[in-house]
This record gives C-alpha cells, structure tokens and sequence, in this order.
C-alpha cells in the first residue's frame, strides 16, 4: 500500500513538474548573451531589468514574463496571507499559529524562483511549474 501511495505522489509531482521547454525555438547566441538577464528577471523588482535592458532579446522576455508571473502570484498570496492573519487575529490572538503553518506556503515562490534561476542560468526556456503556462508578456 505504502509503495502504491509512493508511487502515485512520484507521478502526480513528475505531472507537475514536467512543463513545457521550448528552448529549441531561441537563437543560441540570444541565450549566451542574456543568461544573467533572465536570472535577474526571477529576483523580485529586478524583473524590470530585462525587460528594459534586453527587450529585444525573445529569451530575455520569456524568463521576465515568468518572472512577472511568479512576482504577481507571490503579491497576491502575500495579500491574501495578511488579510487571512489580520482576520485570525481579530479573533483570537492563540490562532496566529494556523497563519504562521499558511506562511510556510510563502515558501513554494523561493522553490519556484530557483527552479526558473536555474533553468535561465542552463540557457533553458522551460516554463515555471503551475504558473508558467500563462503570458503575460507577448
């Protein structure tokens, strides 16, 4: 049963984790030259860099349209997550161990971020688990 249940987690993760790579559709020498922009695009604010610094790079855009998604996403969980607190505090302050549990959820946007940090600095086009599908930069 233990292995069942093993073995259905590795292939709902390998489900997840197994997105789209469409590196093959970049020009090598735009890869090269636009790797420590595409890092930067997973770094927070920083995501503004290359899409001003290298916005005619198509690699350039790829990573900082999924570094906008994983900024956005991580603003509206954090949003969410203060509003959940406050309202957890207003009840009692003895609930604030549920918020804190929520909180660790915070912690999939770093995971996500070094997944994405490592697959531009591999000079990969390979989207972001869950959130990379979407576009927000054309």
């Amino acid at each position: 049963m233990e292995n069942q249940n093993q073995q259905s987690f590795e292939e709902k993760l390998s489900a997840v984790t197994n997105t789209a790579d469409t590196t093959n559709q970049f020009d090598p020498q735009d890869i090269e030259q636009n790797k420590v922009m595409a890092i930067l695009a997973y770094l927070g604010i920083l995501v503004l860099v290359p899409l001003i610094g290298a916005s005619q790079s198509k690699f350039a855009r790829f990573h900082a349209n999924q570094g906008l998604l994983l900024c956005a996403a991580s603003i509206a969980f954090y949003v969410v997550y203060y509003i959940f607190l406050h309202i957890l505090i207003a009840i009692s302050w003895k609930l604030v161990f549920i918020a804190t549990i929520f909180s660790l959820l915070g912690l999939v946007f770093l995971v996500l971020a070094i997944i994405g940090i490592i697959n531009a600095a591999n000079g990969k086009a390979k989207e972001l688990p869950v959130i990379g599908k979407y576009r927000i930069l054309k």
